[in-house]
């Protein structure tokens, strides 16, 4: 895995944690949950993100994925 990929799906994901505790927090200050629904749709958010850019990926790239060549 290239270096970049790797940084950005490390960025993506600490975002992510970030977000869902500051969500979390601000929640439990105001003194009422908005439910399962909000924590849920961050990481799912995320997860969704990374999905369409690995799909993006392996669209425009000619030559195939390393899992798409036959063993030898």
């Amino acid at each position: 895995m290239p270096l970049d990929r790797f940084v950005l799906i490390l960025v993506i994901a600490l975002a992510g944690a970030g977000v869902t505790v500051l969500l979390g927090a601000l929640a439990l200050s105001a003194g009422h949950l908005p439910g399962l629904g909000l924590a849920v749709a961050v990481p799912l958010a995320l997860v969704a993100y990374l999905l369409v850019r690995v799909i993006a990926d392996r669209a425009r790239s000619g030559e195939g994925g390393r899992y798409d060549r036959p063993p030898h």
